[in-house]
């Protein structure tokens, strides 16, 4: 198959967020299988500096916006030895220092620059001369690609055997913008409507992509079931519940060249399966250095990374700091919401030499906390996938997360007993809750025999991109056979 992604963001070249992860790791994935891929990509300023080789293949081309000729350039790159990466040039669009917004938000204009991202990229198609089999669309930046197949183009020849695939990486992030940008678009206003792209009395790209594309998938197996309810599905419940015969919960895959332990460059020692006893608790040893904190060396350390926002339930962690470091420590290394960055430096302050924190991205830092903690923290209140609790049953860090979206489907609890399972969870958003399987995590950390059967289960977990992979391949042909055109 000829396979195009379309997608706003992909590593290495530009990201924010775990979208770019996926997008530059499952394409190499499937042309393993023997498909051809191609991406699609917006020329970010964060691009053009990243010392990327780059060709020019076309000097310019038009496309309209609200009956204004704009025009851009395709630029093309490679990612890995044999994927085209065709980038997407408008400078007045794309040459600014983030991706979607600055520290005072997102920019303004991001329905028209992904609107034109997504007109451009299928005048790249036409340009070009591309064949794709499937345009794989991912998250609101593409949202627009399917809407324009089912309408615009729905009798154009260049597209008339393509079928589109369309993955909601988080549903809380909509695209969704106010009824004056619809012109933006050039969609004819019947496509404004409950059962379009109307979302009250507003534009909302996402909610495009899941009502046209031929099939929409999600990052996990329980967040495809999350979304359909009112609880996760941010207003969208009924849209999703809508396609419900044409979801698929398929969830990420981990980037093992990147997240491994015994070949990981920004540990202190390397360590595996049989090693894991001295390389842990050197990585420990140094992760308790880096922050400042004194802690016997018997007593667990519980690490968390992640974004400071109230979806990640740092505040379940607030309330359950007493106990930790009574029993141990913690770390945590993450930005995000203001409210959220103070409390945790609040936690560093209140429990001095107990609680470390690192107000930052660094990601050296991301991997010495995944190698040097005993146990990966997870509250969230919704997590479309949670690859950091992929990653850390990899290093044999036991991941303590609420059940709920991939986090579910990815930790099995621990039987001391029988050694079965590979972490710990919890169900309610209370501090009682949490507590308990922090006091079920600590009791096995204290016992040997229980301790290592649980370590090495949890490093046997294999969530490699391979079937992953597969599964895509198989939804691709299953939406090739079917007669989805309108």
């Amino acid at each position: 198959m000829d396979i195009l992604m379309v997608a706003s963001e992909m590593v290495p070249f530009a990201k924010t967020g775990g979208l770019a992860d996926v997008v530059g790791q499952l394409p190499k994935e499937l042309e393993n299988l023997g498909h051809h891929l191609g991406i699609v990509l917006p020329y970010y300023r964060m691009v053009k500096e990243g010392g990327f080789e780059t060709e020019h293949v076309n000097p310019e081309f038009v496309t309209t916006l609200s009956d204004k000729a704009v025009q851009g350039e395709i630029l093309r790159a490679s990612l890995a030895e044999h994927i085209t990466v065709w980038l997407i040039k408008n400078d007045h669009y794309y040459d600014r220092d983030g991706l979607y917004g600055s520290e005072k938000g997102d920019y303004e204009d991001n329905a028209e620059r992904f609107t034109f991202f997504c007109r451009a990229t299928l005048e790249l198609i036409k340009t070009m001369g591309l064949k794709p089999d499937i345009i794989h669309c991912h998250d609101w930046q593409a949202g627009l690609i399917p809407v324009y197949l089912k309408t615009l183009l729905k009798r154009d020849p260049s597209f008339a055997t393509v079928r589109t695939v369309f993955t909601i990486h988080n549903l809380a992030y909509q695209g969704v913008f106010p009824k004056a940008d619809m012109p933006l678009t050039g969609l004819p206003w019947e496509a404004f409507t409950p059962e379009g792209i109307e979302f009250y009395g507003k534009l909302n790209l996402l909610k495009g992509g899941i009502v046209y594309a031929d099939a929409v998938t999600t990052v996990s197996r329980t967040y495809s079931q999350e979304i359909q309810t009112k609880e996760f599905g941010c207003g969208l419940e009924g849209v999703v519940q809508s396609r419900k015969e044409d979801l698929y919960g398929i969830l990420n895959g981990a980037d093992y060249t990147e997240w491994d332990p015994e070949k990981d460059r920004f540990i202190r020692k390397n360590y595996g399966k049989t090693t894991y006893l001295s390389g842990k608790k050197d990585c420990k040893r140094s992760l308790l250095e880096e922050f400042g904190l004194e802690l016997e060396e018997d007593a667990p350390l519980f690490g968390l990374v992640s974004r400071l926002a109230h979806q990640k339930g740092i505040d379940l962690v607030a309330e359950a700091a007493d106990e930790i470091s009574r029993c141990g420590g913690l770390v945590i290394l993450g930005k995000g919401d203001e409210k959220y960055e103070r409390l945790a430096l609040e936690l560093r302050d209140k429990y001095h030499g107990k609680v470390g924190v690192r107000v930052a991205f660094d990601e050296p830092l991301a991997h010495e906390i995944t190698a040097g903690s005993d146990f990966f923290l997870i509250p969230s209140r919704y997590e479309p996938c949670g690859l950091n609790a992929i990653y850390s049953l990899k290093y044999g860090t036991i991941p303590i997360v609420r059940a709920t979206g991939g986090l579910d489907d990815i930790i099995i609890p621990f039987d001391p007993e029988s050694g079965s399972g590979n972490g710990f969870k919890f169900h309610n958003l209370s501090k009682e809750a949490i507590l308990s399987a922090i006091r079920e995590a600590t009791r096995v950390y204290e016992e040997k025999d229980p301790q290592k059967r649980l370590l090495q289960s949890a490093m046997k977990c294999d969530y490699s991109w391979e079937k992953p992979a597969r599964e895509y391949e198989k939804l691709y042909l299953k939406t090739l056979s079917e007669d989805r055109r309108l």
